[in-house]
């Protein structure tokens, strides 16, 4: 009987080993395969060589990518950092960049054993697919129309892989399906997958490879020292818990430094005075113009930077000014400026599009103005994402402000508290006594 349970043993063991070296020689292989594929470079000023497959060529080529390189990434901010000139298209060179890290450091944990992971060579080829075309769908100053019943970026980019014939037959001829590719990326769409599953955690998660990219590039092209992150440090620590994206113990002093630079770099650039008055004027400009009928929706998308600006020639609309003052730096200056209250007596006033809008109307009345030289703008609320998984000694998977003295669970509350105003902005020649009059305060 001893002989038997022996025996019966030394065979499950085996099976175990023989498992084990067949899933290390199945990571081996797709890191191999991965590193194989990277035939040619292109050269990026803050990550020097990227490196993509061959069969990647024709889909960076394509027009659907290309005009991406005609969209400024921070938009109107290069009036106030004239550097700030860099495009959508850099910084999607940059995702795949740091998507690249990201798998290769969890394939490698998965191949020293400590991972188990559900990758297939096709998966991660369209995962990477999807990191270089994640912001195919955006148009110029997308940002600052949010509150507008827009399609989202996600839902255009999945729109645009699977229906424009050009850029399907471009993703498709490098061995990949298009459908699978908007599946990552517009996460709205349910998937039961949990390859599809886990590269969308990677994407669009806490610690992804867009913010990653954008804290740095912005920072660099703004030419400020906010942004800049230990990526590589961050991309070796990060590992996968419950299918989920999480970062070891080790990195804490890292994920503190990149909470701190996302608020120095709102603080400072993307919520500065300067770019809020910039991307308040454009919305002004686009919101009067669907509501007199001269503009509707669908003129928005597809745009680049120079088709946006030429809309109103080409619509002939009546807030041609506002466009035509961003583009020449003619900004509106700060007229009005107080912390944002959610209780407060202007903010009851103007939290939605509707209410905003006749608080303007009647508020340009009160100075004898048009209704386009008042603009309120109040920033969206944003997250700071302090509840990042940390994977502890022991394996146990906690809170971010368990391990933290300094991130408490509110710290996104008193960041963006800080950070939000409420501001008015008109032109120079209205005097900022007559706001506060009109204002009656």
């Amino acid at each position: 009987m001893r002989g038997r349970h022996s025996f019966l043993y030394s065979l499950y063991t085996g099976g175990a080993l023989f498992y084990y070296l067949c899933m290390q020689r199945t990571y081996t292989s797709l890191l191999c395969s991965l590193y194989g594929e990277q035939q040619f470079s292109i050269r990026d000023p803050l990550w020097k060589d990227i490196h993509l497959p061959l069969s990647f060529k024709p889909i960076i080529a394509d027009a659907v990518f290309q005009k991406l390189g005609r969209i400024k990434q921070l938009g109107p901010t290069f009036h106030l950092y004239p550097g700030a000139v860099h495009t959508r298209l850099d910084h999607s060179l940059g995702v795949y960049h740091i998507g690249f890290s990201i798998l290769t450091s969890l394939l490698k944990q998965a191949n020293s054993g400590n991972l188990v992971l559900p990758c297939t060579e096709e998966g991660m080829k369209t995962f990477l697919c999807a990191c270089l075309l994640h912001d195919i769908g955006h148009f110029p100053f997308a940002h600052s129309l949010k509150e507008l019943p827009l399609t989202s970026h996600e839902a255009m980019a999945n729109r645009l892989i699977c229906g424009n014939e050009s850029l399907r037959q471009a993703i498709e001829q490098a061995g990949i399906q298009s459908e699978k590719v908007g599946l990552i990326i517009d996460e709205q769409i349910p998937c039961d997958d949990e390859e599809i599953k886990l590269y969308r955690t990677i994407l669009s998660g806490t610690l992804d490879p867009d913010k990653l990219d954008y804290l740095n590039r912005d920072a660099f092209f703004c030419g400020v020292p906010y942004g800049t992150q230990d990526v590589s440090y961050i991309t070796d620590q990060l590992t996968v818990v419950d299918s989920k994206l999480a970062v070891t113990e080790q990195a804490i002093g890292s994920i503190e430094h990149l909470l701190f630079s996302k608020y120095l770099m709102y603080r400072n650039v993307y919520w500065h005075k300067t770019t809020r008055s910039a991307t308040a004027m454009i919305k002004k400009a686009v919101l009067l113009s669907l509501a007199d009928g001269s503009l509707s929706f669908d003129d928005l998308y597809g745009l680049d930077d120079q088709q946006f600006f030429m809309l109103p020639s080409l619509k002939k609309f009546p807030n041609a000014p506002l466009f035509a003052a961003v583009r020449d730096n003619r900004l509106y200056r700060l007229g009005f400026e107080k912390a944002y209250e959610a209780q407060g007596v202007l903010e009851a006033q103007t939290g939605e599009v509707a209410g905003r809008t006749a608080f303007e109307s009647a508020l340009a009345s009160k100075l004898g103005v048009p209704e386009s030289q008042v603009i309120v703008d109040i920033p969206e609320p944003i997250s700071f994402e302090s509840d990042i998984p940390i994977l502890g000694e022991g394996g146990t998977l906690k809170r971010f402000w368990d391990f933290d003295q300094i991130f408490s669970y509110d710290i996104g509350k008193v960041f963006t508290k800080s950070l939000r105003k409420f501001r008015i902005f008109t032109p120079s020649c209205i005097a900022q006594k007559a706001i506060l009059e009109a204002l009656e305060l």
